[in-house]
């Protein structure tokens, strides 16, 4: 009899344990971040899994100030595109290390493309400033999912602008309604385009074309010329007489490859910078507006991004505050690939508005290879320490409690836990050495408030209840994880110490953790045990 008693008392426990929301939580969350680990994987640092360098000129030296805005803007670019551990360090006044972890060619390219992109946004309105970078509100810059409807794929990037900026806007604006605004992202400066005349048109006349090339370059005194020649002849003349007058106004001229090789020599003469380009680049997307009248949409060669219509809205002088840059991917993309190309251009549309025009232009040099410093041995290491911790920690409740049962609740609840935090930061970030070193530290404090709750549990005190003992405990774990946080927030939110951020996030992750899913668990654990 006495048997079947304790048997189903240790039911009764087990169901208890079971039922008890607090250590559901626990195993519902530990459950879906393993599903997660297994589906994404888990993101390791420079350190332990190699990376790419890649060296940045800047195109003349700065002072120690502009350097500062220099990497701060590069830090926000690279971290709004999503990649993982960003190191940037500065060498001297004129260079920059950037250190990515290891990746594939074409995030390499898409890295290097969005550092030496300026970042300047202008939109323009009949020849006309309407809104700049200047005027964007950085932190509301936010990305809308792609759509895709039959079989074309849509993106689009939302932002807002500034008071300041919105009676300007107002003003451009004002009776334009149904005209483009013309969205630029880095429009080339002191620039002409050379255009084979066979190559205006696109459905349109060559006459159309070649105006709605110029209506889209308009922009006050840094207009962007068109110039068409058909082979030999006055055109050719022409051009070469343009050319010659412009020679201190114009540096680089965007020309079409199959021209008269004598024009692209004598530029040359002249010291021109002459960039041979496709007709692919050469030609604008249009889009109909009318039933037959069309205008420029997006124009890659000379940055120009979408071209909204704008309506009769917002040119009567009341304007909103949010705008979006809008478009769609280009049929030339194979369908299986529209997705990931809309994802990727939205995400570095946005990254280069987040970090605003670079105080200086730069050059990226060539990507090198770095292999991982120690970092199989360091792995090996960890996993040894790890090990002794735990046997010392064991050893530890053991003699202090003499008693068996917390041993295992503990060390659980100390693996669990360090198990959400390697999830979450190899997830969404990256594990480096500073974030390990703040795990180990997390370890440390998990298992002091684990003593705290368990000191509590088991005092004996006949006049308070398990339950009211419990939330004596965890007002001190409370009060110890909020001032963990307090003193790691000025280091997370650190701009300049970047290569020990991860510490900080592993630390306030633990200490946040351990009050919300890890020591409730454990201290249902403990207090059922004990209550029964």
């Amino acid at each position: 009899m006495m048997e079947e008693q304790q048997q189903a008392q240790k039911r009764r426990i087990g169901g208890s344990y079971i039922r008890d929301r607090r250590i559901m939580i626990l195993i519902v969350v530990v459950a879906a971040l393993a599903l997660l680990d297994l589906s994404y994987g888990i993101h390791f640092g420079i350190e332990f899994v190699g990376g790419t360098q890649i060296p940045v000129t800047l195109a003349q030296s700065v002072n120690v100030t502009t350097m500062s805005n220099l990497i701060v803007a590069l830090q926000q670019r690279l971290s709004t595109f999503g990649l993982q551990q960003v190191t940037i360090e500065g060498v001297g006044s004129s260079q920059i290390y950037i250190t990515i972890p290891n990746s594939s060619s074409a995030s390499i390219n898409q890295t290097i493309n969005i550092i030496q992109a300026q970042g300047r946004f202008d939109g323009i309105v009949n020849g006309q400033d309407a809104i700049n970078g200047s005027g964007i509100l950085k932190g509301s810059i936010g990305i809308a999912p792609p759509v895709a409807s039959n079989g074309s794929v849509g993106w689009q990037v939302d932002f807002f602008i500034t008071q300041a900026a919105e009676k300007p806007f107002a003003k451009v604006v004002f009776g334009q309604a149904n005209k483009p605004l013309y969205m630029y992202l880095d429009r080339p400066l002191n620039t002409a385009i050379l255009i084979n005349q066979s190559w205006l048109g696109s459905g349109l006349s060559q006459g159309s074309a070649l105006r709605s090339m110029q209506d889209a370059l308009a922009f006050g005194n840094q207009t962007i010329p068109v110039i068409s020649v058909a082979g030999q002849g006055t055109s050719v003349t022409s051009a070469e007489s343009f050319f010659a007058a412009n020679q201190n106004k114009y540096k680089t001229v965007f020309a079409s490859y199959n021209l008269n090789s004598s024009l692209i020599a004598y530029l040359r003469s002249l010291n021109y910078s002459v960039k041979l380009q496709s007709k692919a680049n050469m030609t604008p997307s249009y889009i109909n507006v009318t039933f037959n009248t069309s205008q420029i949409n997006s124009w890659t060669l000379v940055g120009l991004v979408t071209a909204p219509t704008l309506s009769p809205g917002i040119t009567g002088g009341n304007v909103s505050s949010s705008y979006e840059i809008s478009g769609t991917v280009p049929v030339t993309v194979p369908t299986s690939q529209r997705l990931a190309y809309a994802q990727n251009l939205s995400k570095s549309i946005a990254s280069v508005l987040s970090g605003g025009a670079l105080p200086v232009a730069v050059i990226p040099g060539s990507p090198t290879t770095i292999p991982p410093t120690l970092g199989s041995h360091f792995l090996y290491i960890s996993g040894i320490a790890g090990v002794i911790a735990v046997i010392f920690v064991s050893l530890f409740i053991t003699i202090r409690y003499r008693k068996v049962f917390l041993v295992a609740p503990i060390l659980l609840t100390t693996v669990l836990e360090l198990f959400i935090i390697v999830s979450i930061i190899g997830l969404v970030g990256t594990i480096d050495l500073a974030a390990v070193a703040g795990m180990i530290a997390v370890i440390g404090t998990g298992v002091d408030a684990q003593i705290i709750i368990t000191d509590e549990i088991i005092s004996k005190k006949v006049d308070l209840s398990a339950s009211a003992l419990l939330n004596k405990a965890f007002y001190i774990v409370w009060t110890d994880a909020a001032l963990l946080v307090v003193a790691m927030l000025p280091l997370f939110l650190s701009t300049s110490l970047v290569t020990v951020i991860g510490f900080s996030e592993a630390t306030i992750f633990g200490a946040l953790l351990s009050v919300f899913v890890t020591r409730p668990a454990y201290g249902a654990i403990v207090s059922l045990h004990y209550a029964e």
